[in-house]
């Protein structure tokens, strides 16, 4: 089996790239500046190099704010770059995972974690282009697993551990919304499951995210109390910060479909939480 991992800078890929080395899979992972998702002729032509049995795209645009502003750019990474990545699949005969979002979803939702059968509202331009990244996948080809994920962390500076643990350091205390509900799930959670799924041949929508759910006041005052720091954490609501894209207050999703499909039980979020941080203490 060859894997191509694309976004080979990003946590995700990163997690992939540590996964398939240990079981000794042959795959490649180009970044950004080797392989353009938005480019037809590099991935074609990447595509042709590798030929690959599997691509694993986790190349996206995560900036939720900066999608208000840049929205071609949010659109041609997150709707172009996968649905040219799925027409080359389905020319090759290779399987296409694609990774979703759960800002897909209003947070209106009153009667439990989102279900993959529940209807998307995205609030955001981010939300509203993973969205159609998924529509454009499945629209091209049956043969394809898409994961939407939630509040991902991972060795990397783009998540909120590493954000965090910057602002420890730079103020007396800290502000953290205590009305934005999800769930934190582990790049290596997401990439084990979705290996699983792989090897077990299902195919379609799946929400993959750690068990559970919590407030990110809630994920920062654990992370912290597990770090060893002492800071003080004022919760406050989402909307003092006043950013200018909306979020879901409550986007936290069920991977029951998942989990019993595959007889797995997934980690508790804290649980994921925990073991990351003893791996990688110091970011």
């Amino acid at each position: 089996m060859r894997y191509l991992v694309t976004g080979g800078g990003g946590q995700l890929a990163r997690a992939f790239a540590r996964r398939l080395t240990e079981r000794g899979a042959e795959f490649a992972a180009p970044d950004k500046s080797e392989l353009d998702i938005t480019d037809p002729e590099e991935v074609a032509a990447a595509c042709d190099s590798f030929s690959p049995n599997v691509i694993l795209n986790c190349a996206a645009y995560n900036l939720v704010d900066g999608a208000q502003t840049e929205r071609d750019k949010a659109f041609a990474v997150n709707v172009t770059g996968p649905g040219l990545l799925a027409r080359e699949a389905k020319k090759r005969g290779a399987l296409m995972v694609h990774f979703g979002s759960d800002y897909v979803f209003d947070g209106e939702k009153e009667t439990g974690p989102y279900l993959e059968s529940d209807t998307p509202n995205p609030l955001s331009v981010y939300g509203a282009s993973k969205l159609r990244g998924e529509s454009g996948i499945s629209a091209e080809m049956d043969d394809f697993l898409i994961m939407r994920l939630s509040w991902v962390f991972g060795e990397g500076t783009g998540n909120f551990i590493h954000k965090l643990r910057g602002w420890a350091r730079a103020g007396q205390y800290l502000k953290v919304s205590c009305d934005e509900f999800s769930v934190p799930t582990s790049a290596f959670t997401a990439a084990d499951v979705t290996l699983k799924a792989i090897e077990r041949g299902l195919r379609g929508l799946y929400h993959l995210t750690n068990t559970g759910y919590c407030s990110r006041f809630e994920w920062a005052r654990l992370v912290l109390k597990e770090l060893g720091i002492e800071k003080f954490i004022r919760p406050v609501r989402a909307e003092s910060f006043d950013l200018p894209a909306r979020r879901p207050m409550f986007s936290a999703m069920s991977n029951e479909k998942i989990s019993g499909e595959l007889g797995v039980e997934i980690p508790r979020w804290e649980d994921a939480v925990r073991e990351f941080l003893k791996e990688y203490p110091n970011g």
